[in-house]
């Protein structure tokens, strides 16, 4: 009867337990790794934007004083979100201050266009997702053309089913088939982010010899109206 009644009541009892444990063990994982991603995510930004300015300081002091203004402003903006989820308009916000930035470094050969349908403005979206992205496309993409005539556009829009499509696009001379598989950090933290956020949400890389494409598809979270 002991033996019945362990199995009816008490091993049931401790699978559950288990069970639990194991969920929980795996959450924790995904905060962890997604605060591990994040860390160095944003130094690696700062790092990079401190060296666009640093370019300046001794050819315009007075455009390299106005930068560090706006790196004031998205620093300060980074700080004050701490929740893995923003809104799509402040993203945009936070980054066209970016492109600003770039734009001002590169001079003319560097240039900026935004296509973003106000309908989502507020949909939420993982925090400074699109950032890497934007940045892979400067670097890799726009900034490598001969001409010196780099172009980076950035969408966002939604389907019929309520999915949003972020694209970034560059007018570079395309990356090959081992850097499209493979991609940078930036590239493999945003991929990651998107499998601990959503199983279902998704980013694909397109390249040719016309440029590349990062495509993210992400189910909506959620908006505000």
């Amino acid at each position: 009867y002991f033996g019945l009644w362990t199995l009816a009541f008490v091993y049931p009892h401790a699978v559950e337990s288990a069970q639990v444990r194991a969920l929980e063990a795996k959450q924790l994982r995904s905060e962890a790794e997604l605060a591990q991603l994040r860390a160095h995510l944003e130094p690696h930004f700062l790092l990079n934007t401190l060296n666009t300015i640093a370019g300046l300081v001794t050819e315009d002091p007075r455009e390299a004083r106005r930068l560090i203004v706006c790196l004031g402003d998205l620093l300060r903006d980074a700080v004050q979100e701490t929740s893995e989820l923003q809104r799509l308009d402040r993203q945009i916000t936070w980054l066209r201050r970016y492109a600003e930035i770039l734009e001002a470094r590169h001079h003319t050969t560097l240039h900026f266009e935004w296509e973003i349908a106000s309908s989502i403005e507020g949909v939420m979206l993982p925090r400074l997702l699109l950032q890497p992205l934007v940045e892979n496309a400067v670097k890799h993409g726009a900034l490598r053309r001969s001409d010196g005539a780099g172009q980076v556009t950035v969408r966002a829009s939604r389907e019929e089913d309520g999915t949003l499509v972020c694209v970034v696009e560059d007018n570079g001379p395309g990356m090959g088939d081992d850097e499209v598989r493979q991609g940078a950090f930036g590239l493999q933290s945003v991929r990651r982010r998107l499998e601990l956020g959503d199983g279902n949400a998704s980013l694909r890389l397109e390249s040719s010899s016309e440029g590349t494409r990062s495509i993210v598809r992400i189910p909506v979270v959620g908006a505000r109206t």
